[in-house]
């Protein structure tokens, strides 16, 4: 007979056997530690897609924890190591590719890691572009790809209209370019065009899209003892074309890194070159109708047309660690193996603004019609995929790359204020970078 009595121990017991059973399979789950570098709005976002993997199974339970800037994670991941704690995967800048692979047993590949696995992955499903920055020279992929973004150019299509621009239609080339900025400044424009990311737009994508190399060995991926070649004559053409520019008030200098980020959105710059990852910040902020096109060129330096664009952003790397297991392993290649399917590629692209990694999350994205209703939000990709790559434009294998960006920064600077030529900063890059480059290739070579 069923009494009240019996109920009760009887729901007791269903309770205690239900939080066994519970905790038993919390026990079963494999734990992975993830550090990343993102902070919010972006952080929270990509957090969201580790819940959303967490809740699709029960086998393994990811923990996402931000560390800090990008440098300030790499850190945290080196001094982990040390201490025989390494995560498991941690988000590391495109600039730290050369220190990452550098890093040796510190790290899994990522085709290691999913041959060992066999969990599945087709590299060919990534934009090439992206894929090549995060490969070996022999095309083995070193780490996932994730968050990738690249450079691209937005104007202020009412600040055209008034100057008699076209507004459907943004300067291709340098020299419309310089045209286009004489008229704004003419119709009243304060600033006609600036720049964020010196060092990564106004030279390292200048190479890429020119065919170039910045440095040689094929800007490093064929060694460490890659030298620079930023004082060849594009680069020299450009910066001095820059600093006239600067004296003219055609072109103002916002500062180092995204420092400059806000003068477009605010509606101070007409033209503002920029990561095609400020979309999401211009949409919101920006009073006034803007377009986004791909980056100018030089003709005369690019004979058959501009190749694709370099990317920026940060990828996802395994960690090793002394007390690691196969299980975990296993665990860490099962989360790559759905941040790596379209649907979860296109709808972080759609959510953030960076760039879709993969071809199909590319199509997916398309097929929706998400390009229809947000007009220029395909250039970065049509960008990336617009030739096949060359030496010259998968990318940056530099060590010490974010030290060098530094230096270069430094001597633009001096150019700008009227301390050195153009051609001298550039010599002064080289000089300075390449013992960057020297002192990277004595610490990591053999």
């Amino acid at each position: 007979m069923l009494t009240r009595r019996t109920l009760g121990l009887s729901t007791a017991a269903f309770v205690l056997a239900s939080g066994l059973a519970g905790s038993a399979l919390a026990q079963q789950k494999t734990t992975i530690e993830f550090w990343h570098g993102l902070p919010q709005p972006l952080g929270g976002q990509l957090e969201q897609i580790v819940q959303d993997f967490n809740a699709s199974q029960d086998k393994v339970q990811v923990n996402p924890s931000f560390k800090g800037s990008y440098p300030e994670t790499m850190q945290a991941a080196i001094a982990a190591f040390r201490a025989g704690n390494a995560p498991h995967i941690v988000q590391m800048f495109e600039v730290g590719t050369a220190t990452m692979m550098a890093a040796g047993p510190a790290i899994k590949p990522v085709y290691q890691l999913m041959a060992e696995t066999g969990a599945g992955l087709d590299p060919a499903a990534y934009i090439p572009a992206v894929r090549g920055y995060y490969s070996s020279r022999d095309g083995k992929m070193m780490a996932l790809p994730f968050n990738s973004s690249t450079s691209i150019m937005f104007y202020n299509k009412d600040a055209f209209q008034k100057a008699g621009l076209d507004p459907e239609k943004a300067p291709a080339t340098w020299p419309e370019m310089i045209e286009a900025m004489k008229k704004l400044k003419a119709s009243g424009v304060s600033c006609a065009f600036t720049t964020s990311w010196p060092t990564w737009i106004q030279l390292e994508q200048l190479g890429s899209l020119h065919d170039t190399p910045f440095a040689s060995k094929s800007n490093g991926f064929g060694g460490l003892d890659a030298e620079l070649k930023i004082n060849a004559p594009l680069f020299v053409k450009h910066l001095d074309t820059l600093v006239q520019l600067q004296k003219d008030g055609l072109f103002k200098y916002g500062g180092r890194d995204n420092k400059a980020d806000a003068l477009f959105p605010s509606g101070e710059c007409a033209i503002a070159h920029a990561s095609s990852g400020l979309r999401s910040r211009i949409s919101k902020e920006a009073k006034f109708n803007w377009g986004a096109a791909p980056l100018p060129y030089w003709p005369e330096f690019a004979k058959d047309g501009p190749k694709n664009g370099i990317i920026g952003g940060a990828a996802f790397w395994v960690m090793t660690s002394p007390k690691r297991t196969p299980a975990e392993y296993k665990a860490v290649s099962e989360f790559f193996s759905y941040l790596a399917r379209p649907q979860v590629d296109a709808k972080w692209h759609m959510d953030t603004g960076y760039v879709p990694v993969t071809l199909q999350g590319f199509q997916q994205a398309q097929a929706s019609g998400f390009y229809d209703k947000n007009p220029g939000a395909d250039v970065p990709a049509k960008q990336l995929t617009r030739t096949p790559t060359t030496e010259n434009s998968m990318g940056l294998r530099l060590g010490n790359l974010p030290e060098i960006r530094n230096i270069i920064q430094e001597e633009m600077e001096k150019a700008f204020q009227g301390e050195q030529t153009a051609r001298q900063a550039l010599d002064n890059s080289v000089k300075r970078g390449n013992t960057v480059l020297r002192n990277f290739e004595r610490a990591n070579k053999g």
